[in-house]
């Protein structure tokens, strides 16, 4: 599966020149709350991004597909549609509305309805995903982000909203800092040529 491009001003839209973690939240509503307090404050939220990160996708199967109820979708479909396109024509009959027409052209939608899911089925399926289901893609973190030159005020502003979840943060950033340090190999002088 792959992502459509992104258009280049929504690009510019959805970017921080330099971005800077104001904190990292498990829920949605609790980033929101958090960017939300910073706007109640007189923070520049328009210089702040929401990121759902450890992105997971959930698919819930809600039912067998079997060719019946492929069919029967197919037939209620092209129903409406024949009844949508009925009516149009019905309406602007200079001869005047007749409900005889609408139920033909409904009839002609369902004979197509039926037609045309029955083909597809046959030749999409093949027996490879015999049911149905709803999707959806959660984010496992939330990250508050902001540019540079605000990260400083935005952290100051957010643990006096809550000064135990901003000790974990400092705590948190602390710890990753220290561990890319360490990750990073020593710096070995080279020697002199000659």
């Amino acid at each position: 599966m792959s992502t459509p491009p992104m258009r280049p001003g929504l690009r510019a839209t959805l970017s921080l020149e330099y971005p800077m973690s104001l904190g990292v939240y498990d829920s949605y509503d609790d980033a929101q709350r958090a960017v939300d307090y910073l706007s109640d404050h007189e923070f520049p939220v328009q210089d702040v991004l929401i990121v759902g990160t450890d992105l997971k996708q959930l698919e819930r199967v809600t039912g067998r597909l079997t060719r019946g109820r492929v069919i029967g979708g197919g037939a209620l479909s092209g129903a409406w549609f024949g009844l949508f396109i009925g009516t149009i024509f019905a309406l602007f009959d200079p001869g005047g509305f007749d409900i005889l027409s609408v139920v033909t052209t409904m009839a002609f939608g369902v004979l197509f309805g039926v037609i045309w899911t029955a083909v597809v089925y046959r030749f999409t399926s093949g027996g490879q995903r015999d049911f149905t289901s709803v999707s959806l893609v959660v984010a496992a973190k939330y990250e508050v982000l902001c540019e540079h030159k605000h990260a400083t005020r935005g952290r100051e502003m957010l643990a006096e909203m809550d000064p135990m979840r901003a000790a974990e943060q400092q705590v948190r950033r602390t710890r990753e800092a220290e561990q890319s340090r360490v990750a990073q190999p020593p710096h070995e002088p080279q020697p002199p040529l000659g």
